[in-house]
């Protein structure tokens, strides 16, 4: 298995470059991270796009491409949640095993698998080594990190309670992790709601069929609330918001204090900060762009199925008029923009229908219009240069 690259990193250097890099991104880094066109300035946050993990996972499967041009090269789905990077390896003849027409069963010793930034389940792991395929590990650090963790709380007998989305790549790939210890448990929790709904059952007990139906799919096998509810560890999809995950951490937390007593508190409750720093980086750059300018508008631009990117719309969509685009393309004209609809309240479930939306006269006309713009983690400069360069020809006066 490659775990550390595939010693060709310098030789796919000039392709990721050319994909992904952009000049005029560099330049308004340069210059205070502000562009002014005409009547509109635009404020770039100070962290935005490519993370290190995801920069990584892309590199590395570039470098497969080039390490193995006449063997067959299969992703077990999405490297990132990014369609422009997704369609671009598949240009390349990589092919997903997401994909309806590909069947993992039939792949052998002949075949090279690309392991996507999220990481997979330690199922998928198993028939993969067991069918001799050629292995190429991207799973991101970060996501790493909370396998640790998992691990560690299903060693010790606690249960892993994943604040995340059931259907997400890598909460699934997380949840499987305490499959390796025969007492493993785990359970993903969405939001406040839910996790107010197992502080509840903590605290009270209940009716456990009823739990179990609630909680339908976000369980490991044979979870039993009365039984796995006793002692529980915090752990998160690494793109969550922190301010949720921190909250629901306190709830369940207070919730075992009320049910055991603060003598017994670390006997039945553990928590780690499993938080990615690429993700709270980010999240942190948009709030402080929010406190020190003055902004009309907001543009967050990422992949409609990207975690961290829809939350970055939730945090500026509470304060300021802003639109989730997937590329340049959004952008129609200056008076006519499609977007995704910002996440009210809660983010929808992973695997949720996406409605792209067209609003018509999105951008103001004033004497001065001031922009933000961030991008998610697994949007690359190239992606957020093309969105800048189409702002500013609206600023032209055929625009």
């Amino acid at each position: 298995m490659y775990r550390k690259g595939l010693a060709l990193k310098h030789e796919v250097a000039g392709e990721l470059a050319a994909d992904y890099h952009s000049t005029l991104i560099d330049q308004i880094k340069a210059t205070g991270y502000q562009r002014r066109t005409g009547w509109l300035r635009i404020h770039l946050a100070r962290e935005f796009g490519f993370c290190y993990g995801v920069d990584r996972a892309v590199d590395y499967a570039y470098q497969t491409r080039r390490r193995f041009p006449d063997r067959s090269i299969y992703l077990t789905g999405e490297i990132i949640h990014n369609p422009r990077v997704n369609d671009r390896l598949r240009s390349a003849g990589v092919q997903f095993l997401s994909d309806a027409n590909e069947d993992v069963a039939g792949l052998g010793a002949d075949d090279v698998v690309i392991l996507p930034a999220f990481g997979v389940t330690i199922s998928m792991l198993a028939q993969l080594q067991s069918q001799g395929c050629t292995l190429v590990d991207t799973t991101c650090g970060s996501v790493l990190n909370v396998w640790k963790n998992v691990l560690q709380y299903a060693r010790d007998g606690y249960t892993a309670v994943i604040h995340g989305k059931v259907r997400h790549e890598e909460t699934q790939a997380t949840a499987s992790q305490v499959q390796k210890y025969p007492d493993g448990r785990s359970l993903v929790v969405l939001d406040r709601a839910e996790a107010e709904a197992v502080c509840d059952f903590i605290r009270h007990g209940g009716d456990g069929p009823a739990f179990s139906a609630r909680f339908a799919g976000a369980t490991s096998a044979s979870f039993d609330p009365h039984r796995d509810l006793r002692r529980v560890g915090l752990a998160n999809q690494t793109t969550m918001l922190m301010s949720e995950s921190v909250t629901i951490g306190q709830l369940i937390r207070q919730a075992m204090l009320d049910r055991y007593g603060e003598a017994n508190l670390d006997h039945h409750y553990r928590a780690f900060d499993t938080i990615c720093s690429a993700t709270q980086d980010r999240q942190d750059a948009v709030a402080m762009l929010l406190e020190r300018q003055a902004l009309d508008l907001m543009v967050v631009i990422g992949g409609y199925n990207s975690s961290n990117t829809r939350n970055l719309a939730r945090l500026t969509g509470e304060r300021l008029p802003t639109y989730h685009i997937a590329d340049a393309a959004c952008l129609v004209s200056g008076r006519e923009i499609r977007h995704r609809p910002v996440d009210q309240g809660v983010p929808r479930p992973q695997g949720s229908p996406v409605s792209e939306v067209r609003t018509l006269d999105w951008l103001p006309r004033n004497d001065m219009v001031s922009l933000g713009l961030t991008a998610g983690a697994s949007t690359p400069d190239s992606a957020v240069g093309q969105v800048i360069e189409r702002l500013e020809a609206f600023t032209a006066p055929t625009a």
